[in-house]
């Protein structure tokens, strides 16, 4: 039973789970998953289909802080990604062509790709701390994103891209599928080959991986990169779930939720270790929190402390020396043996 409680991941399901289990005094019904026209419907599937985006920038989060970084621009990646994709699905004569919508998906993608390439050029090239390098891009990247839509929100109706965030596959959210995917291929590269080891060295030790004759400041630019392009995923996940593309408020704050999802997952912000298993977990406590609110009916004006309140005690309860002043058991000074008569005495003999 210690080794569970000391489990890494034990405390973030444990508080996942008390959440859920809590929403049922005030929802009777939260646990209900019904099937309508072929549809999966119900309270856990949507924390599931909402918690999708966050749970993709989470990951890419995951990757760059085991390598020791922080990244603070995704929210304004997410925001240009949307705008991106809507702005050229907006132009096309007919929305609803396939064509036009992969165009846009995949132009969209490559400049995510290319902001998070950018963010991986400032500091592993050019050694900018990574603090300073994504917070450049998280405050011009709203103006980037306010640029190319004009300073307008922009509104389109495409069935075929609505279904990145809204639409449904085998009777599951088209969401939730895709990051199903692409979390299960990347935890599948990381731990089944030598390229998570090699980040959590980098993380660890970045000057002693160089010696050593690891391209650390490659893999420092390749998760910027993988960084940039979940979060770009996630914008067209957002953008598409309301048909429309909002500079200012999409993406809004979450990478700071990323960041809480990584840090409940029980990856260190020093880097070396990490655990995609957890950031996930903390990505569906941080949409489960969200969710109790609404559903509790906490006032809006307290949402942002009662969730940092929360987020608190599961840092605090994830952390071993808080956890040993508080929940150790309380024991008597240890007694000294009693010295037995037979054994010698290191007494000096004077001469």
């Amino acid at each position: 039973m210690t080794g569970v409680v000391r489990s890494r991941l034990f405390w973030p399901v444990l508080v996942l789970v008390l959440l859920l289990i809590g929403n049922l005094f005030f929802k009777p019904d939260f646990f209900a998953v019904r099937i309508v026209d072929g549809h999966v419907y119900g309270s856990l599937v949507d924390i599931v289909r909402f918690g999708a985006p966050l749970a993709l920038v989470a990951l890419g989060m995951t990757l760059v802080i085991a390598t020791g970084g922080i990244d603070l621009s995704v929210g304004s990646v997410v925001s240009i990604a949307g705008a991106v994709a809507c702005l050229h699905i907006s132009r096309q004569t007919d929305q609803n062509a396939l064509s036009g919508v992969l165009v846009a998906v995949a132009m969209a993608l490559g400049v995510s790709l290319l902001f998070g390439a950018w963010n991986g050029v400032m500091v592993s090239r050019i050694g900018v701390q990574p603090i300073i390098a994504t917070l450049i891009l998280m405050v011009a990247g709203r103006g980037i994103a306010q640029l190319i839509m004009d300073g307008q929100i922009i509104t389109i109706n495409s069935s075929p891209y609505k279904w990145i965030g809204a639409g449904w596959l085998f009777t599951l959210p088209a969401s939730v599928l895709i990051a199903a995917v692409v979390i299960g291929v990347t935890a599948l590269i990381m731990r089944r080959s030598a390229l998570g080891l090699l980040l959590e060295s980098v993380g660890g030790n970045a000057e002693a991986s160089r010696l050593v004759g690891i391209r650390s400041r490659s893999l420092v630019l390749l998760v910027y990169a993988v960084s940039g392009l979940c979060a770009g995923l996630a914008g067209l996940m957002i953008s598409s779930n309301v048909s429309s593309a909002d500079g200012n408020n999409a993406g809004l704050w979450i990478e700071l939720d990323a960041i809480l999802a990584v840090v409940i997952g029980g990856t260190a912000l020093t880097g070396g270790r990490f655990s995609i298993g957890g950031t996930v977990i903390g990505a569906l406590v941080i949409q489960t929190l969200t969710t109790t609110i609404y559903t509790t009916g906490v006032p809006p004006e307290t949402t942002l402390v009662f969730k940092a309140a929360v987020v608190t005690v599961v840092c605090l309860l994830q952390s071993p020396a808080f956890r040993e002043k508080v929940f150790r058991r309380r024991r008597g000074p240890r007694s000294t043996p009693p010295t037995s008569a037979s054994e010698p005495t290191n007494v000096r003999v004077p001469a």
